[in-house]
C-alpha cells in the first residue's frame, strides 16, 4: 500500500468525490452526510436505486478505520457516515479500530465481517444489511444497532460489550441454520436493549451474561415452526428481565431506559400499547435474574409440543401476568422464586402447566385469585398426583398467617391422593373425610359424638336394658351408659352391668363402632398434624 503523507489518501486508491468527502470527514471528525434530501429515496429498506454519488468502497472504509490518517490538528478522527451505499463487503475482522464509529441510514451490498475485532464505540443506526457477522467482538463502550434490517442473522457469540447493547427496533431475519441473533456465550456490562425487536428465527442467548437488566419490552419474536423463538438456558441478568408491553405513545414506556426495580411498569391511561409476543417456544432453564422476571401483558402463540420452559430458574420475583397460553406448556419445574405475582387469568388449563419442585416464599395475586381457584391452578398442574405443589401452596399460605386455607390445601391434597388409592382404602378414606375431613376439621368429631350421645340417649331412656347382675347394678343412668359406649377408651362402669338385647343389643354395637371409627379417625388426623409441625 502506498505510504499516506500530510493525510493524503493513496494514488491508488483514486477516491470518489463520496470517498472524497469521508476522507476528510474523517481527519476533521465530522459527519459525511451523503442524503439527498428527499425522504423516500434516502430511506435505506426503500426500493430506490442509489447511484454512484452516494457509493463508498469497503475497502476505503477498512482503511480508514484500521490504519487511517491523522487527524486535523485539534480534531479527534472520527469515521461518522450518513446515507452511503457500502460496496463489496467491509471486514475488518481482528483488527483494532481506535476511532469513533457510527454508521448512520448506510446500505451495505455485502455481509459486515467484524470477528475477534476490537472497537471502542460502533453505532450502526437505521442501517440495511444483508448479515452482520461478529462472533468474539470486543468493545470498550457502545455496540448500537437500532433500526437495523439484517436479512440473514446477526452473530455475536462471546462477545463482550463493554457498556450497552442496544438492538431497539431492529428486523432480524433468520440465517441458513434458523437463527436470527446467534449471541450464545454474549457478556454485555450493563443493559441490553432489545425493545420492539424483530426476531425471524431462534434468537440464542445460551450462557449470556447481561451486567444490568434485559428488556425485550414490546418485542415479537417469531419461530412457529421451529422449536423456539427464544433459546436462552442459564442466561444471567443482574437485574430485571423485561418481556412486557412497550408503550407507543410519547410516555416514559417509550423511553429507551427501563423502569427501576421496584417500579410499576403500570402504563398511564390512554397510552397505546405494543405487547411482547412470542411465537414458537421460549428456553429459560437455570436462568439467574437478580430482581425479577416480568411477563406482564405478554403473549405466548405456541404449538401444542412448544414450551415456556423456566425450569430451575431462580429470582426474588416472578411477575407472571401475561395472556393465559391457549396451546403448548409452561414448566416451573424447579423453579425458586421469592415472590410469585400472578393472575388466575394468565395460567394454563389441566395438562399445560408443570411445577414439580417449583418453590415460592410469598403468593401475590393481582386481582381476584380465591382459594378455589388456586386449588385448580395446583390441579391444572398435577394431572397425576403429585403431593409437593399442594404441600408448598400451603406452606405459603400459612407462612401467610391464612392457616385456615393452609388446611384446606391439605385436604384437598387428601381427596386428590383418595382417588390413586385401591377400593378399600378409598372407602376408608371417604369415611374419614365425611367424619373428620381427615383430621382437618376435628369440630367435626365432637359433633357426631353430641349427635350420636343424644340418639343413644334418648333411645335407652325409652328402653332401659336389664342388669347383668340383680342387685349388683349401678343406678340407672342412660346418659352415661351411652357416653361409656361411644368412648373406646374411657371406662364408667356403665356399659358392663347391663345386658340391653334385641334392638337394644344392636343399637349398643353400632355406637360401640362409631365411637371406634371417630377415635381412629382423630387419631389419624392428629397423627398428620404432628407430622407436619
Amino acid at each position: 500500500m502506498t505510504e499516506l503523507r500530510d493525510g493524503d489518501a493513496p494514488a491508488d486508491l483514486r477516491l470518489t468525490s463520496a470517498e472524497w468527502s469521508m476522507w476528510q470527514a474523517f481527519r476533521n471528525g465530522s459527519t459525511c452526510d451523503l442524503h439527498t434530501g428527499a425522504p423516500g429515496r434516502d430511506d435505506p429498506h426503500g426500493q430506490h436505486l442509489w447511484g454512484p454519488e452516494r457509493r463508498v468502497r469497503a475497502r476505503v472504509v477498512a482503511l480508514l478505520l484500521l490504519d487511517g490518517p491523522p487527524a486535523q490538528p485539534g480534531r479527534v478522527s472520527a469515521l461518522k457516515l450518513i446515507g452511503a451505499y457500502i460496496t463489496d463487503t467491509l471486514d475488518v475482522a481482528g483488527g483494532t479500530i481506535k476511532p469513533f464509529v457510527e454508521l448512520r441510514d448506510c446500505r451495505f451490498e455485502a455481509e459486515v465481517v467484524l470477528p475477534e475485532s476490537r472497537f471502542t464505540t460502533l453505532r450502526m443506526v437505521n442501517c440495511a444489511l444483508p448479515r452482520l457477522e461478529a462472533a468474539r467482538l470486543h468493545t470498550e463502550g457502545d455496540l448500537h444497532l437500532p433500526r437495523c434490517v439484517v436479512q440473514s442473522g446477526i452473530r455475536l457469540t462471546d462477545a463482550h460489550i463493554g457498556t450497552d447493547l442496544m438492538l431497539n427496533q431492529t428486523v432480524v431475519h433468520k440465517d441458513r441454520q434458523g437463527r436470527s441473533l446467534m449471541a450464545d456465550g454474549l457478556t454485555v456490562a450493563q443493559d441490553l436493549q432489545a425493545e420492539m425487536l424483530e426476531s425471524y428465527g431462534e434468537l440464542s442467548l445460551r450462557g449470556a451474561t447481561v451486567g444490568v437488566s434485559l428488556s425485550l419490552r414490546g418485542s415479537h419474536l417469531s419461530n412457529p415452526f421451529g422449536r423456539r423463538a427464544l433459546n436462552a438456558p442459564q442466561l444471567t441478568v443482574e437485574r430485571t428481565l423485561y418481556l412486557t408491553a412497550a408503550g407507543l405513545a410519547n410516555s416514559p414506556f417509550s423511553s429507551t431506559v427501563t423502569p427501576p426495580y421496584g417500579i410499576s411498569t403500570t402504563p398511564p391511561l390512554g397510552t397505546r400499547m405494543q405487547r411482547f409476543e412470542c411465537e414458537g417456544g421460549m428456553r429459560l432453564d437455570d436462568g439467574r435474574f437478580g430482581d425479577a422476571v416480568d411477563l406482564e401483558h405478554a403473549r405466548f402463540v405456541m404449538e401444542s409440543d412448544q414450551e415456556l420452559s423456566l425450569r430451575r430458574i431462580q429470582t426474588p420475583e416472578l411477575r407472571f401476568l401475561g395472556e393465559r397460553p391457549q396451546r403448548g406448556r409452561v414448566i416451573l419445574s424447579g423453579a425458586r422464586v421469592v415472590n410469585l405475582v400472578d393472575k388466575s387469568a394468565s395460567w394454563p388449563g389441566l395438562g399445560g402447566l408443570w411445577m414439580a419442585g417449583f418453590a415460592y416464599e410469598t403468593l401475590i395475586p393481582r386481582g381476584h385469585f380465591p382459594l378455589a381457584q388456586r386449588l385448580q391452578w395446583v390441579a391444572a398442574a398435577t394431572p397425576e398426583y403429585a403431593p409437593e405443589p399442594y404441600e408448598m401452596l400451603a406452606t405459603s399460605l400459612r407462612a401467610s398467617g391464612e392457616d385456615s386455607d393452609a388446611r384446606e390445601v391439605l385436604l384437598a391434597k387428601q381427596r386428590r391422593r383418595r382417588e390413586t388409592l385401591p377400593l378399600a382404602a378409598k372407602a376408608w378414606g371417604f369415611l374419614q373425610d365425611w367424619t373428620v375431613a381427615y383430621g382437618y376439621r376435628p369440630g367435626r368429631a365432637a359433633v357426631w359424638m353430641a349427635i350420636l350421645w343424644a340418639i343413644g340417649t334418648l333411645y335407652f331412656s325409652a328402653s332401659p336394658p336389664p342388669p347383668l347382675k340383680a342387685g349388683e347394678a349401678p343406678p340407672w343412668n342412660p346418659y352415661l351408659y351411652s357416653l361409656d359406649l361411644l368412648l373406646p377408651v374411657i371406662d364408667l362402669n356403665q356399659d358392663t352391668a347391663w345386658k340391653p338385647g334385641g334392638t337394644a343389643q344392636w343399637v349398643a354395637a353400632v355406637l360401640i363402632l362409631a365411637g371406634w371409627v371417630l377415635a381412629t379417625t382423630v387419631a389419624a388426623g392428629a397423627s398428620r398434624l404432628l407430622r407436619r409441625q
